[in-house]
């Protein structure tokens, strides 16, 4: 690191769970965030500022007045802006020295494949199934780490997902591609803008852990969030030896 380095991320390398070794290791990592909205918004602002060295954004939406209420990456100014566009502008203004490749395409299985055998973590803030499953079967197949966040209404949810460890779950144990839920979104449905900073900020959190072996990962544990009373409540999950994904000698085609 240089100085200016050393300064900027000075809070950081006074923690003794961090310290330099840790800092150096964000600045030499490289972090996929899926979605540049609510979720990704929080998430790629902290990653940011905390020094991942290169960041990648995929997103093949443009910023929407009603984007505003909770995506805060975005401004009113950048309305009709890719939103990778428009996140990599605040990106850069937070922190000019790291790298950022933004992918103006949906994150199907093809697109994913080229690019998670590059990366270190996955951060999965997207909103929806398909794109959820297609995510998750590219990081089981490439034995990557997964940072998964969702929210709707007043209500969060957040886990991890890591197949280098022999009992870890997928997102398919979890929920399975054959049992797909009713699709809901913020368009329908509403949600309260802070959760997703919330939600958010601890997927940013996550990343980091997973990045320096910093405490200890949420693998084989959800975590769900109330905003009517902020409460928490965290639930065991566990491998399906059934898994059509990860209990598999091969992957689903």
């Amino acid at each position: 690191m240089n100085d200016a380095q050393l300064l900027r991320y000075s809070r950081h390398i006074l923690l003794n769970e961090l310290g330099d070794e840790g800092q150096e290791q964000l600045l030499k990592s490289h972090v996929l965030i899926v979605g540049a909205g609510g979720l990704g918004s929080p998430v790629a602002m902290y990653l940011t500022a905390s020094g991942v060295g290169h960041i990648t954004l995929i997103d093949n939406d443009r910023v929407d007045l009603t984007n505003l209420q909770r995506q805060i990456v975005h401004t009113t100014s950048r309305i009709g802006v890719l939103k990778t566009e428009s996140a990599r502008r605040a990106m850069l203004a937070l922190n000019p020295d790291i790298q950022i490749t933004c992918i103006d395409q949906r994150a199907d299985r093809t697109l994913l494949e080229k690019i998670i055998s590059g990366v270190d973590v996955v951060v999965d803030c997207c909103d929806n199934f398909a794109t959820r499953h297609d995510i998750n079967w590219a990081c089981v197949k490439n034995r990557k780490p997964l940072v998964s966040g969702a929210v709707i209404r007043l209500d969060g949810q957040l886990t991890s997902f890591d197949t280098q460890i022999a009992d870890s779950p997928c997102y398919a144990c979890l929920f399975p591609p054959d049992r797909a839920p009713e699709e809901v979104s913020c368009a329908t449905m509403g949600v309260l803008a802070p959760l997703v900073g919330v939600i958010g900020s601890l997927q940013a959190t996550q990343a980091i852990q997973l990045l320096t072996n910093l405490g200890t990962s949420l693998v084989g544990r959800l975590q769900l969030f109330d905003g009517r009373s902020l409460s928490w409540t965290e639930l065991q999950i566990k491998k399906d030896p059934q898994c059509t994904v990860c209990s598999n000698s091969h992957l689903m085609p």
